[in-house]
């Protein structure tokens, strides 16, 4: 029975590539790949003929029955533009619909950018969450964010280099400025892993270039922090200041370790209070 075997291709160095993944694009009679350009520079660099089919985001439900009916005539590999297929790229449709149908899917493993940023971030590496690429807008990728504020395991997500200023002062919005290791060009020329704070990611990376993979810490196994009184009054004074809301959670939230989310809640129950007080204060001085 033909096989559909999901292999894994080198991230960034092509000396990255195993024996048997080279053994298993030779041998298969249909490559199904990510991105077809960066595939061929593969195959042209081990002199592998075995011919290509594009397999991408944007096509790959209509790709699928063409990629099944294939599977009946000879093996195909699926691979990625970089690392694991189905890992934050395509390939989860077609391995459901192939083993729906019975047909064997062999995994060929090797490189993923998740588990090197991880193995180097020099953070807990026993639990982990990995969250892919962060959404493209701001509230939704702040939505994102909030939702992984309580994991005690070390948060993992993948961003491009446009919005990674953004991306940064989401993370410090949403979870504080905890310990972090942003991963650029892994196994490439320029490859750099910076390890820091998330204010301190966001000063260095003012113009960044390259791909990224940011390795995040969580907030580990200690309790939950308390809204106390005197965080409280951290908040007020800070208010007093003029700063906006925005401004005053992302200061209390990395001093505290306390979510974004309920320091705004606590912010907008706070801020009548103190509305009313400064109106008081404003007619006891005109009387």
């Amino acid at each position: 029975m033909p096989i559909l075997y999901v292999v894994a291709t080198p991230i960034g160095n092509l000396e990255d590539i195993s024996l048997r993944a080279l053994r298993t694009l030779r041998e298969v009679k249909l490559i199904a790949a990510e991105d077809t350009r960066k595939t061929r520079r593969l195959l042209t660099a081990y002199d592998i003929k075995t011919p290509m089919t594009s397999y991408y985001e944007y096509n790959k439900q209509t790709k699928l029955d063409y990629i099944l009916n294939y599977l009946e005539k000879g093996d195909i590999a699926l691979v990625s533009e970089a690392g694991m297929p189905g890992i934050s790229d395509p390939g989860y449709e077609l391995i459901v619909a192939a083993s729906q149908r019975n047909i064997p899917v062999v995994p060929v493993p090797g490189p993923s950018a998740i588990t090197t940023a991880l193995a180097v971030s020099g953070l807990p590496t026993d639990r982990f969450t990995c969250i892919g690429f962060l959404p493209r807008r701001a509230n939704a990728r702040r939505r994102a964010l909030e939702s992984v504020a309580g994991e005690t395991g070390t948060i993992i997500a993948l961003e491009s280099p446009h919005r990674l200023p953004a991306a940064l002062n989401d993370i410090l919005l949403a979870l504080g400025d905890r310990k972090l290791a942003v991963c650029r060009e892994l196994t490439k020329l320029h490859e750099e892993v910076f390890r820091g704070t998330v204010s301190e990611a966001i000063e260095y990376f003012k113009a960044p270039r390259g791909e990224f993979t940011l390795v995040i810490e969580g907030r580990g196994t200690k309790g939950k922090p308390p809204l106390t009184e005197a965080v409280e009054q951290q908040l007020h004074q800070i208010y007093l200041t003029g700063a906006t809301a925005k401004e005053a959670i992302a200061t209390v939230a990395g001093e505290t370790g306390l979510s974004r989310k309920e320091l705004y809640q606590a912010w907008l129950r706070l801020d009548k209070v103190w509305d009313r007080e400064k109106d008081s204060c404003q007619k006891s001085g005109r009387s």
